[in-house]
């Protein structure tokens, strides 16, 4: 408690401004889900107000320790079954776009100039699930917070207009029911996004998109694991190296793992997630408290436009692999 002292006025005002995030996203429009609202809000304060010196420690810890934390409650929800529930065509759709996406991204963003570890994160958000892919991958990455803020926001930007365009532009192919919800599960940014815009055609679509998407998300772990390697391999001197991942990381594969062999009470999965998206909003409000409006023009311009370009990349990538192997 001692150790924690200097970090609360700044733990307590990224709370609060998380919390209101949280409760107020119940009366805005569907896109502007609590995570993004926390982030605009924190942004909002940081930019309008001086923030005084006592916050700062625990501004900087709330950023960087809770969303570490937050990534071992979102593990709890990811669940390998999903994989097994594929036939041979969709996984291999959809494990050959996760692979093809990480690569993509990870040479991509430096061949763009995507300012700091923003084209990173992006790209992995876009190939894996949003919000949660970021936050897993964001500790290992990004050195400067505003990167993590920037990718949160593009991400749910293009899941948002996606979600609302895609069934609108896809309806008109007159395509079956499997490959329309391979489509929109194998390319759309969250999970909140495919069954948006899945049941918006139909039942049978938003079961479809909805497996697939829920495959994506538990291919998050290897996801880690190979961009943790491309990322770091130039420094590793041996094969152990790629090995000391931090600790959050561990807990992430371990807890997936177990969760995936061992049934979980309905009631604790349910807390895990309720846990995981609270931690994982008031870090994105600490992290908005750090995000300056200039550099959020500055750098989230080519976010946006990185953004973009990956997301049509998958899109493509998908709608080849369901015309070869569908």
């Amino acid at each position: 408690m001692i150790a924690l002292r200097p970090q609360l006025p700044g733990l307590l005002l990224a709370t609060a401004i998380g919390l209101v995030g949280h409760f107020a996203s119940t009366y805005t429009p569907g896109w502007l889900n609590g995570i993004l609202l926390a982030l605009l809000l924190g942004m909002a304060v940081g930019n309008l107000v001086k923030l005084p010196a006592p916050v700062q420690p625990g501004i900087g810890f709330t950023s960087s320790k809770l969303l570490e934390l937050s990534v071992i409650f979102l593990a709890f929800g990811i669940d390998y079954g999903h994989i097994a529930a594929l036939g041979a065509a969709s996984f291999s759709i959809v494990a050959i776009m996760v692979l093809a996406m990480v690569l993509i991204t990870f040479y991509l963003a430096r061949q763009v100039r995507c300012p700091g570890s923003t084209g990173w994160l992006v790209g992995f958000g876009t190939a894996i699930c949003g919000s949660s892919a970021i936050a897993a991958l964001a500790p290992r990455v990004a050195k400067d917070k505003e990167d993590v803020g920037i990718a949160m926001a593009v991400v749910n930007l293009f899941g948002s207009v996606g979600m609302i365009v895609l069934p609108l532009v896809l309806v008109r192919f007159g395509l079956s029911d499997t490959q329309l919800g391979v489509l929109i599960g194998g390319t759309l940014h969250s999970v909140g996004n495919v069954v948006g815009a899945g049941y918006a055609l139909s039942d049978g679509v938003g079961e479809v998109a909805t497996t697939i998407k829920l495959a994506r998300v538990a291919l998050l772990s290897p996801a880690l694991i190979l961009f943790n390697y491309l990322v770091n391999r130039a420094e590793a001197r041996s094969w152990r190296e790629h090995l000391q991942l931090p600790w959050y990381l561990w807990g992430f594969i371990g807890i997936t793992l177990l969760s995936s062999v061992l049934p979980m009470p309905e009631a604790l999965l349910g807390a895990m997630e309720v846990a995981g998206k609270l931690a994982l909003t008031i870090a994105l409000a600490a992290i908005g408290l750090k995000v300056s409006f200039g550099q959020l023009f500055r750098s989230g311009r080519k976010g946006l436009g990185f953004g973009l370009i990956v997301f049509a990349i998958q899109f493509a990538l998908v709608a080849v692999l369901l015309v070869v192997l569908g």
